[in-house]
This record gives structure tokens, sequence and C-alpha cells, in this order.
């Protein structure tokens, strides 16, 4: 049905970053870009290990019609939907859900003119000014405030960024990219943050620029195309008339071309736009109205999938006809026209295959200096004297360590020294003598002391002068950190964080203690996060440092459970630092015997049982233990690692597994099975669905916690089928949502604890909500909009969505809220309803 992309660039990539698990141990608690590659590209594979590159988008396309269509239970007509204005249909819930259209207004925060500027004002502030009344500013300490649906934060923990902008005249007011949050705004130079729409067509925002003649008009390009592959596909440039408050896909770009937009560049008179794409190179005259191809001379040393891609394109500082791009391989390239041609620059040793990424800089202070940091033997810097034609090797600080082609940056802004340079891989690294030397000046380790790891952007204040104000921004997997120095900050000291409100964070995994209301949770790279209550959304702090995974929480003492990469299990005792109990599990810390995120659970029947999932079900009776014991108690199948586990509520003996999808393991992948003898020492097991469930990943298994015989599956894959149900435990299967769901990943089930026929589905682009037992289904149309949800759980009667983009969400559903989490449906007279 759409274009496929191979699991080739999968594979080729997890080869390049095998030495990161070497440079970076498990003491150090690093992340493993390449890890999670291998992972998050099983999530989204079909049987086939490939990849629909077009589903997405239309998968965005088919909730936008499901969300207008809500009005009813019946099909309406289009003149029918006409009648019914939004205001008369921001009250409809299903199962307590709130569905239905999108808000049509701008609900953030009201922008207030700055120093200098007159913007572009929302309707309703012009109105209330008219009349003399004070505008009111809706607090960013709160930043998402919306009606049914709790923000949970993280507040004070950042994600992965790889965009920041700041207002020419007013540095107070910036603009962030989250590569799966959208665009957050900050009114108070980064203290705070609050989201500026919560629904575009595609949150992953990868970059951004201001039109230097009206500072309101941004552009923003979608799709992380750095090749991590729990990167998010875009769809396409948006165009933002009014500071951020609302956002204009542009036609021209809503096609494969732009599924990956790694890096935009606007001329200082505003009249060209340039996009750097996986595709190649376009280029527009008309504010992004029209797109024209732009070839760049190919490498003949590299594979033909990455012979045009582009990752990064600056303009001169001073002269419109000058700007130099670069890609994979060495590439890099120059153009004196304004973009219309390129030439291919000389000097930097070429990189086969997958290996060479080039990042770019102009030396600000002499723009014929330009610097390339370049992904070969762990990082070097290259120097060009004549504005990007020819480049000279000039140092190896070994900045990227493995990961330049996934953390990459370097910045020569100053406008008085052209050898300040500053360099951006796992951590900083500056230079005062033209590239040649440098020393470290920040330390990921200890974070948020000093700057998170994983640099992607280095941004300097509008005002930067080199002598009263050397301030610069630095974008990385943590969030945005600042430098009110770049001359004087060290590894230890200099550093703020800037993630108050900045709510982006990328969850895989939640649990909660139902008697303090604490959660814990594993994050991308911000380790595994606990929260308290009485902090709010800022109310968390690490126990666990590195890549965070799935969580477990006992339901009465304070006992958390998370997991570091590759089912490596640690504990944390009244909120103290975790440590590790996976001793025992012979599948534990290898990638080929566990997943990246490799599924756990406490028994919901015994606290003091957990099972975990390697290669073989491994289960210990004494988790709570000092050293807890651990028993294979499931025989290894096929080699297919276990991806899903549970236990039935109320009965320990029933215990269902899934397993992963594998790339050519025909009939093995996605496998199924259950066994009714949980408690004994050697249970028998029996596949369920075989030849009737996909052969795609298995994300999770939920069972009815009021019928132990119905049981969701849910899989991964852009494809159509991914929710099945069985109510005869495992003896027959029927799939949910046909037609109607979109054909996206869907990665958990809830089953309403009072209402069974109240299901809610987490998926890839969002919440799904049915009270008919999965016959018709609605999106919600607050909270989880559409970013991917990743995890459903149960707080008593309040649902939590933990998200992997956008933080923790809570909602309500307490039977006794009555008739405002009832479900809702319009009058159906017969004349407006299509036959």
């Amino acid at each position: 049905m759409y274009p496929r992309l191979t699991m080739a660039i999968c594979i080729a990539l997890f080869a390049q970053v095998a030495a990161v698990a070497q440079v970076l141990s498990n003491e150090e608690k690093g992340d493993d870009p390449g890890g999670a590659a291998q992972f998050w590209a099983q999530l989204h594979e079909d049987e086939s290990g490939e990849i629909a590159t077009e589903a997405l988008p239309a998968a965005i396309q088919q909730v936008k019609l499901l969300r207008t269509a809500t009005a009813s239970r019946t099909k309406f007509s289009p003149a029918a939907m006409s009648v019914f204005s939004a205001g008369s249909l921001a009250g409809v819930r299903v199962g307590g859900i709130p569905v239905g259209p999108l808000p049509t207004e701008y609900t953030g925060p009201e922008i207030m003119p700055g120093p200098g500027e007159s913007p572009m004002l929302p309707e309703s502030v012009l109105k209330r000014m008219e009349g003399d009344l004070t505008p009111q500013i809706v607090p960013l300490s709160v930043p998402i405030q919306p009606s049914g649906w709790e923000w949970l934060g993280p507040a004070n923990v950042g994600g992965r960024t790889r965009s920041l902008l700041i207002h020419p005249n007013n540095p107070q007011r910036m603009w962030v990219g989250g590569v799966a949050g959208g665009v957050w705004l900050s009114f108070d130079g980064g203290l705070n943050w609050a989201p500026s729409y919560d629904f575009m067509a595609s949150m992953a925002i990868s970059s951004m620029v201001l039109d230097p003649r009206n500072p309101e008009t941004i552009f923003a390009g979608t799709g992380e195309g750095f090749y991590n592959a729990d990167a998010f596909r875009g769809f396409g440039v948006f165009r933002s008339d009014d500071g951020g408050r609302s956002w204009t896909q542009l036609a021209a770009t809503m096609n494969e071309d732009f599924r990956w937009v790694n890096r935009l560049a606007i001329s200082h008179d505003g009249a060209v736009l340039l996009a750097a794409t996986r595709a190649g190179l376009f280029r527009s005259e008309d504010r992004g109205q029209t797109f024209a191809r732009v070839a760049v001379p190919a490498n003949p040393q590299q594979p033909s999938s990455y012979a045009n891609e582009v990752l990064d394109i600056r303009y001169h500082p001073t002269d419109d006809n000058q700007c130099v791009a670069s890609g994979r391989g060495g590439n890099a390239f120059y153009s004196d026209d304004a973009g219309k041609t390129w030439s291919r620059a000389a000097g930097i040793t070429p990189e086969s295959g997958f290996a060479g990424r080039v990042e770019l800089t102009y030396a600000r202070a002499n723009p014929a200096v330009v610097y390339a940091s370049v992904d070969a033997y762990n990082g070097q810097i290259y120097r060009s004297a004549d504005g990007g034609q020819t480049y000279v090797l000039r140092g190896a600080p070994g900045h990227l360590r493995g990961q330049g082609w996934y953390d990459n940056a370097i910045w020569a802004g100053d406008p008085l020294n052209p050898n300040l340079v500053v360099t951006g891989g796992v951590d900083l690294h500056r230079s005062t003598d033209g590239g040649q030397t440098f020393t470290p000046i920040s330390d990921w380790r200890i974070s948020p002391q000093s700057a998170h790891a994983d640099q992607h952007a280095i941004v300097a204040h509008p005002g930067y002068n080199g002598q009263t104000n050397r301030t610069v921004y630095f974008c990385n997997d943590g969030g945005v950190y600042r430098a009110e120095d770049i001359g004087t900050v060290s590894a230890r000291s200099g550093w703020q964080a800037l993630n108050n409100g900045l709510g982006i964070s990328q969850f895989y995994g939640a649990a909660a203690n139902l008697d303090t209301g604490e959660i814990v949770g594993g994050l991308q790279d911000n380790g595994t996060q606990l929260y308290s209550p009485s902090g709010g959304p800022s109310g968390y702090m690490e126990i666990f440092g590195g890549d965070g995974g799935y969580s477990a929480a006992d339901p009465s003492e304070r006992l958390f459970y998370g997991e570091y990469i590759y089912l490596l299990l640690h504990r944390s005792k009244n909120g103290a630092a975790s440590s590790y109990i996976h001793s025992g599990i012979a599948d534990a810390g290898s990638n080929s015997t566990a997943l990246f995120i490799a599924p756990f659970i406490l028994d919901p029947n015994n606290a003091a049982c957990m099972l975990a999932g390697g290669l073989s079900l491994w289960r210990t009776k004494d988790v709570k233990g000092f050293l807890p014991k651990w028993k294979a108690i499931k025989a290894p199948f096929s080699q297919q690692r276990i991806s899903a586990t549970e236990v039935a509520t109320g009965n320990s003996d029933i215990i269902w597994v899934g397993h992963e999808s594998n790339f050519g393991s025909g009939s093995a992948g996605g496998a199924v099975f259950m066994t009714t003898e949980g408690t004994k020492d050697n249970p028998s097991w029996t596949r369920v669905g075989a030849g009737v469930l996909p052969r795609r990943h298995c994300t999770r298994l939920t069972v009815d916690p009021a019928n132990n015989s119905r049981v969701f599956a849910t899989f991964g894959g852009y494809t159509e089928d991914n929710l099945w149900q069985t109510t005869d435990a495992g003896a027959t299967w029927t799939a949910l949502g046909s037609g109607v769901l979109p054909a996206v990943p869907m990665y958990d089930v809830a089953v309403h604890p009072g209402m069974g026929q109240t299901v809610i589905v987490a998926t890839e682009v969002g919440l799904f909500v049915s009270d008919d037992g999965g016959q018709t289904w609605f999106p919600t149309n607050q909270g989880p909009t559409n970013c991917p949800v990743f995890e459903l759980f149960w707080m008593n009667r309040q649902l939590v969505a933990v998200t992997h983009g956008r933080g923790i969400f809570r909602i309500n559903l307490a039977l006794e809220a009555s008739e405002e989490f009832s479900s809702f449906s319009l009058p159906e007279p017969d004349a407006i309803i299509d036959p």
C-alpha cells in the first residue's frame, strides 16, 4: 500500500555504532543509540522487516477525520456537520474521555509585546485591549491545563531537542522544537515553557528558522532524519505567521521528499528558504509555497541510499549569495549563487558507508573561515580558509565518541575571535586556537549541574558581542542548557538548565504506588525518574541514570523497580538511588538475549513475585529480598526474545507471553503463549493464535481484570489490524478497529475497571477510546493528543497515559463523576443523516 524503507539502513547503522557499548560502559550508564535503533525498528516494521514510509502522514489524516466525525454514533453528511459548531461538540465524552473536534483557536499563553516589537496578538487579546482591559497571561509554571486531562510532568526534566530560536528584538521570547513533543514557547528567557499548539500534524520538530523580515513568521521542519531509529517521521515543513500560535502545513512539502527535514536555512533578506532533507536539497523563493530540487554533486563512494542526503545547510553571515551544506561520507558543498548550484568541497577525507556525517559553521568574525565537525575517528575538526571550498584537518578532540552520526554540533559565532570554536558530541569542547586543541567544558555525568549528554544545536544570544554578552544556549538530549559566558564555562561550573515546564520527555514505561501516589518511570537518555505528588509537575528525581525502560512499583511499600538497557533490572527503596537486582538472569546484559527495552512486571496478586523476559521468561519469588533468586520458567522459543508479559488479576497461574518480530524469522515472529500453571516450577506453555495473529512485534498483552478469558494483544508495524481480542483464553481471536483505527503501532490497552465495555488503546498517534467493546472508536482531543502513548495504567479510577514525547497525563474516570464523564451523543434527526 505504501512505499517501503528496508531494514538495510538499520542494519548498517547498528554495525557502525557497535563501538558505543565499549565507549560507554554500564557503570557510566550512558545511552545506546545503536540499541535503540534496532528496538525502534522492530516496533515499526511489518512481517518482512520493512517500514511503510507514507503510513504516518496517512494515519494523522485519518485521526483528523475521526475527530471531525465524532459528532455522534452515526455518519453525518457534510451539510449536517456544518450545523454543529466546534463549541457544541466541546463536551463530547466517550467512556469519560474528551473526544471530538480540536480547538480552533490558540489556547496557550497570550504573547505580550516586547521592547521594540508589535506582535500579532490573538483576537481575544486585541478585543480586551480595545476595551481597556489588561490581558491576562497564563502562568507558565503549569503549562498544560486541558479540561479533564491533567499533565503530571516532568516539568523539571527535559528531552531530546534539536532546535532553538530566540526573538532578535526581545530575547526573552524563545521557541524550542522537541523531536517528539512539538513547538514550545518561553517568554522569560527560557526560565519557563509552554506548548505553542498541541495538534500539529507532526510533533517531530527537527529544525526552525525565523523570517528576518518578520520574526513572527517561523518555519519548522519535521522529521528527525539522523537514523536514530527512535526518531519520528515528519510531515513536511510548517509555517506560523503569528509567533507560533497556529501552524499551516506547506502543501508543497506534503510528500516523501520532506519526511525527514534535517535543517532549514533562510537568507538574510528572507527571499530564499533552503531545506536539507534525506531526499536532497530543496529551494524556495516564495516562502515555501513551492520548492525546487537542487542537485548536489554525488559521491561515488557513497551507497545510493545516502548519495543525495543533505544533513546541514548554512548561510554566510553577511552575504546571501554564499552558503555551505554537508552530508555523510565527508560530503561538503558550497554555493556562490544563493544555493541555485553547488560544488563539491575538497580536503575532507571521505568515508564509506554510513559514517562521516559533517556539521558546518561559519566563523562570524571572519566568514572566509568555515569549520567542520566530522564523524570520523571519534571526532575530527577541519578548517577552511576560502569559504568552505577546501578544508584541512586541524584537530581530533574525539568529542563524538563513536556517536557523531547522532549527536554532532559546532559553533564559531564570536564576532571578535574567529579562533573560538565550540564542538558538541556526547560532551562539549572549546578551542581558542582555531580547532587545533580543545578543552572539555561539560560533563554529562553530573547534569543538570553540567550540560546533559548528546549535543544537537548551539545557538548564541542575539545580543552576543564577545565582550559584555557571551551567552550561548545548547540543545541536547536533556533539553536546553545555558552558559552565561562561553569563554569561562567549565565542565563543573557556569551551567544553567532551562527545562522548567519543557514537557517533551520521552517515556518508555511507568508505574505507580497506589498508597503514596508516587510514579516511577523510565525515559530515553534521562534515566529512571521518581515522581512525588507533593512536587507537582516538577516533582521528579532521578534514581538511576542512562536510558530508562519499563518500570514497576510495589502497590503498598515504597519499593520501585526500573531497568537499564537489556534487562539490567534495578530496585530503589524509599526513593533512594537504585541498585542492580538482575544477578542470576542469564539473559540480562546482552542484546542477543534481551530487548533493548525488555519487559518485566510485578505479579498483581503477589508483589514479592516479578517476571522478566529475555529469551526465557524469568521469575523470582523474592524480589524484595537482598539478592533475589531467579529461575527460568519458560524456555526460549526459536531464539525470539520476549517482548510482552502479563499475569491475570486474581489468578497467578495465568501468564501470557508475547515475542518480538524478527526480520526473516518466518512464522516465529510475534508468537504469543499462555499457561495456566504459572505458579509451578516448570509450567507447560501453549502457543495461541498461530496463523491468525500478526507475525509482527507483540508490544503488549492485557488481561481483562474482570474476565481472565478476555485478553487483548497489541502489535507494532505501520499496517492494519494491530489490536486483537480473545474472549475464550486464546482459542479464537478477533481484530478490533479494522478500517477505523489508524494503521500504526499499538502499544497498550486499558479496560475500565468498572465499565468493561470501555476500552482505551494507546497508539503511535495518541489515544483512542471505545465504550462498546471495540466496535466503534474515538480519538481524544486533549491531553496526549498526536504523540505516541507507550503505556496505560490505573491509579484506582484514574487513568494514566505514559507518552514518548510529552511526559505523563492523568484523567479521572471515576464512576461517581456521573454526567460529566458519561458518553454523549447528539440528536440524530433522519433528515440530516446519510442513508
